[in-house]
């Protein structure tokens, strides 16, 4: 009779954090995160849309403090990583002016089962919005408009 082993826990691919202004890939994100041990990747993509409170947008800028925002989303992803025991996590977030319809930022989460991946993926995003030093300029048809503390 043979004796079946369990596969030994691979430690969680935390990483990249990165703000960047280039193009953004779920694709490469999600090479990067998912391990063999992984049942599940979710990601989200955040894309810049041709409207915001009934204003036609034309264009999204954005500007970030990289050095604070990349350390902010590590610690962010570590805090998401340990409460949902993840496999991997990682995130990055557009600067520069982007034209609709391209990724602003992109959340990649592998766990063992779905329900985790997606609350993880979830909660990374709400405090990449509250705690990330990344600013959101948009261009209206009629004007530009800061809008503050912002992510996708």
């Amino acid at each position: 009779m043979s004796e079946q082993v369990a596969p030994a826990a691979a430690p969680p691919a935390l990483g990249p954090f990165e703000v960047t202004a280039a193009v953004l890939s779920v694709d490469q994100l999600v090479a990067e995160v998912a391990t063999p041990a992984a049942g599940a990747v979710v990601t989200f993509a955040g894309l810049v849309r041709d409207h915001h409170q009934g204003r036609r947008v034309v264009a999204l800028e954005y500007e970030a403090y990289p050095e604070l925002a990349a350390r902010e989303l590590q610690a962010l992803s570590a805090a998401v990583a340990a409460k949902y025991a993840l496999q991997g996590i990682g995130i990055r977030h557009r600067t520069g002016r982007l034209a609709i319809g391209e990724i602003s930022v992109v959340i990649a989460v592998a766990a063992p089962h779905r329900a985790a991946a997606f609350a993880a993926c979830a909660e990374a995003l709400d405090l990449l919005k509250a705690t990330v030093p990344v600013w959101k300029k948009e261009w209206y048809a009629d004007g530009s408009s800061w809008l503050g503390q912002a992510a996708g």
